[in-house]
């Protein structure tokens, strides 16, 4: 397993301890995870690939503070999310981790600049505006803020979901198959944007991908299989991806 916080002296931005996910009783019970343990450094790209019903989401959701796991432990920016109540994690949630979805998630009654700047709407706070300045510039849609997501392409409603997911500087930010959605052009942007985010602004981010190419653009590459992780390593091609993806079926 690669420990690479501790063995930089630093620990580690989100870290799991013995985690199990059960759901449901008896015999239709399903076990979603199963004994994983697993640690993410700040600043970089860890993508998390693995069959369908592999538990990569699960992973991700109980990492994220989305889900609940029915055993083990998760700490958050030191935070141990297994001992918050729905209050508390939804703060946490709020002032340290930024989501990127599939379907964008974007509220249609908004144009693209409210779009952006409503976690910090939600919260309270005021928007950093050289902060948001530099990430309408990095994605590129400065000429696109007063449209709403109907008057968007797929690619520049996910380039909107990348800065939403960035204007609070979150500790973290989980993106679940953030290209799945895009056409190859418009996937290579988005991705790049993330890699660009880690690159140059020291982000941390944890993918959940099926696709090989995507998980290119990683440092690092997790592949699960029945709730137990079988590969942690660096992440290599498209290639090595996918032949990674063929062992385990």
């Amino acid at each position: 397993m690669d420990d690479t916080g501790e063995q930089n002296g630093v620990a580690p931005i989100v870290a799991a301890m013995a985690l199990s996910r059960r759901y449901g009783e008896g015999e239709a019970a399903v076990d979603a995870l199963r004994d994983v343990s697993v640690e993410f450094p700040g600043g970089a790209f860890a993508a998390i690939m693995g069959p369908s019903g592999s538990g990569k989401s699960t992973l991700m959701h109980i990492l994220a503070g989305l889900d609940r796991p029915t055993a083990g432990s998760v700490r958050l920016a030191g935070v141990e999310l297994t001992e918050l109540d729905d209050r508390e994690l939804t703060q946490v949630r709020r002032d340290r981790v930024g989501f990127i979805f599939q379907t964008f998630n974007l509220l249609p009654v908004l144009n693209a600049e409210e779009n952006i700047l409503l976690p910090l709407s939600i919260a309270g706070r005021k928007p950093d505006r050289a902060w948001f300045d530099q990430l309408i510039d990095t994605v590129g849609i400065r000429d696109r803020l007063t449209h709403r997501p109907a008057e968007l392409s797929g690619g520049q409603q996910q380039r909107v979901a990348v800065a939403r997911a960035l204007i609070s500087r979150p500790t973290v930010v989980f993106a679940d198959e953030p290209s799945g959605n895009l056409d190859s052009k418009a996937s290579d942007d988005v991705l790049g944007l993330l890699r660009g985010a880690v690159d140059r602004f020291d982000q941390t981010v944890v993918m959940v991908t099926h696709d090989a190419h995507a998980a290119s653009f990683a440092d690092r590459l997790l592949v699960l299989a029945d709730g137990r992780i079988i590969h942690d390593g660096a992440a290599g091609s498209t290639e090595e991806a996918l032949d990674l993806m063929k062992s385990v079926g």
